[in-house]
């Protein structure tokens, strides 16, 4: 009955008991030799010796589950890839700022015996600064130089001009119409000028001319022997507001005073200042 008991549990039965035999064998085995006295082991040799002795003629039997069989371990996703990759260029970011924040500690706090760096650029960027606003000063000064010389260019054309048309009327009268030749020339003055030039003709010049009849023509003299030639005046100085000229200017005065006519070469320095309203006006005027 035995026998046949056996028979029917198989081969897969009969295998296992072999293995578990075998295995309480060596364990026996190892039980033997554990207690048999021998030569030591060294220090390198005492661990292989140990396993040997654990674990030798033993067969671990290990039984996959019975449903699905052994899982695949799991792929990384997308987002645990971006995110690691995110992670770590953060790291790297803040490893290249630490970096950098060290060498500008070194540049700040340089060693013993070395300059500091900051120290050896500060002048020549002190310099630097310094030569551009010289720069900017000297293109602002050469601007307004340049343009006041254009103004003063264009004023000495202009208060020539007027003191050649100013000169006769201011300098020339007739007994016959004073008012209405007072009141041309003071047309032509302004400022302080232009009151007493009032008060003089009102007071000597209009009581004498009609006293003694007189007359006095003034032109602007020309150089002897070129009629074509423009009249003898010139720019003293001149600026954007204010000029004066120098005028040769001739007087032909009669008067019942005089015996025929007679004729003063006179040279007049006129100054003019330039108006809002009318232009250049005359504020001075000088006999030499």
């Amino acid at each position: 009955m035995a026998k046949t008991t056996n028979r029917s549990r198989g081969s897969g039965s009969s295998a296992r008991r072999t293995m578990t035999a075998a295995a309480r064998a060596a364990t026996k085995r190892a039980e033997r030799g554990h207690h048999r006295p021998g030569p030591a082991a060294t220090d390198e040799e005492a661990p292989e010796q140990r396993f040997r002795a654990a674990g030798a003629g033993r067969t671990l039997l290990i039984e996959a589950p019975d449903e699905g069989g052994w899982d695949d371990p799991p792929e990384p996703s997308p987002e645990s890839l971006r995110e690691g990759l995110s992670q770590k260029s953060r790291e790297e970011q803040e490893e290249q700022e630490e970096r950098e924040e060290r060498e500008e500690q070194e540049e700040d706090e340089p060693g013993p015996g070395t300059p500091p760096r900051r120290g050896r650029r500060r002048p020549f960027t002190v310099v630097l600064c310094v030569l551009l606003v010289a720069g900017l000063v000297a293109a602002a000064v050469l601007g307004w130089r340049y343009r006041e010389g254009a103004q003063a260019e264009q004023a000495r054309g202009q208060a020539l001009a007027a003191a050649r048309q100013a000169a006769p009327v201011v300098l020339s009268y007739d007994y016959r119409h004073l008012d209405r030749d007072f009141a041309a020339a003071r047309a032509r003055l302004t400022g302080h000028f232009r009151d007493e030039y009032g008060k003089t003709t009102t007071r000597v010049v209009g009581p004498t001319a009609r006293k003694y009849h007189g007359v006095v023509k003034a032109t602007v003299a020309q150089p002897a022997g070129d009629s074509a030639a423009a009249p003898a005046a010139s720019v003293i100085s001149a600026s954007a507001d204010r000029a004066v000229v120098l005028l040769f200017v001739n007087q032909v005065t009669t008067s019942t005073q005089v015996a025929g006519s007679r004729v003063d070469l006179n040279r007049v320095r006129m100054t003019l200042t330039r108006t809002d309203d009318d232009g250049w006006k005359v504020s001075a005027l000088d006999a030499l």
